[in-house]
């Protein structure tokens, strides 16, 4: 550990993962280098079942936790809290920190959520981000829209949950225009 038990470092990271892939595990492994525990915040937690915004929270929560099982991360290390969109800037730091464990540093590349932070007095770390070209949950999503190998791009994890709850079926649902009356 990084530090005893009275003075731990406690670190948040907040995004949709939509779906959980390898690049937010790489990230969450660095975060666990430098922090004895990390909140794993799985935003915009109110929104599923649109084509950017295919997987509910409890299946974010469940594709999350079981990658950091397979990569046996200690329980006691993490937690994961679902965090709906408030779209009120003002308070959402407030928000944040009324609805998870106390932390001493961010980890965000996003500039809103950096500046928000940094002006509430948190250290504000930007995450490294891992072949981001082809570790994001656009790419996820756009492969398997295509029929390309999205796989090579998740956790084992993440294959399952979607093959347990058909997820790629859905993803291919929300894509398909609606047909207007005629």
């Amino acid at each position: 550990m990084l530090s005893d038990n009275m003075n731990k470092v406690r670190g948040i990271l907040i995004g949709r993962m939509q779906p959980v892939h390898n690049g937010h595990m790489q990230i969450i492994d660095k975060i666990l280098d430098e922090v004895d525990e990390i909140i794993i915040g799985i935003g915009s937690a109110q929104l599923s079942h649109e084509i950017k915004d295919p997987f509910t929270a409890g299946e974010r929560i469940l594709m999350m936790s079981q990658a950091l099982a397979e990569r046996d991360v200690d329980p006691s290390r993490y937690y994961i809290i679902p965090m709906q969109d408030i779209n009120f800037n003002a308070i959402w730091v407030a928000h944040v920190k009324m609805i998870t464990p106390p932390f001493s540093i961010v980890y965000s590349g996003n500039p809103l959520v950096k500046q928000l932070f940094s002006e509430e007095g948190f250290e504000v770390r930007q995450p490294p981000l891992y072949d981001r070209l082809h570790l994001s949950g656009t790419e996820v999503r756009k492969r398997i829209l295509n029929d390309d190998n999205w796989q090579e791009l998740v956790p084992d994890a993440t294959v399952k949950i979607l093959n347990e709850i058909n997820g790629v079926n859905r993803l291919k649902n929300l894509s398909v225009k609606e047909i207007s009356d005629i």
